[in-house]
């Protein structure tokens, strides 16, 4: 069954403080190569049969209209995922 993934990410100027409070734990736990880290949001879609162009085309309205808050995100990746 094919699958769909969507990429949320918070805007650039929206603070993360989940990000914030994971960036700052890398260290303790011995991740010392990371300075900043920014959490997003995926999600998958499962599709009944093939993965059309305006099946595609609905992911991505969907993405834009609901998955994401268009204020304070950017949906960053719309595709498909072969298993």
């Amino acid at each position: 069954m094919p699958r769909i993934v969507v990429d949320v990410m918070p805007k650039p100027e929206i603070l993360d403080p989940q990000g914030k409070a994971i960036v700052g734990a890398l260290p303790r736990l011995g991740f010392t190569a990371f300075s900043q880290v920014r959490q997003g949001k995926r999600f998958e879609l499962s599709v009944e049969g093939e993965v059309t162009e305006e099946v595609l085309a609905q992911a991505r309205t969907a993405a834009e209209t609901l998955l994401s808050n268009p204020v304070i995100e950017d949906v960053v990746n719309v595709q498909v995922v072969a298993d």
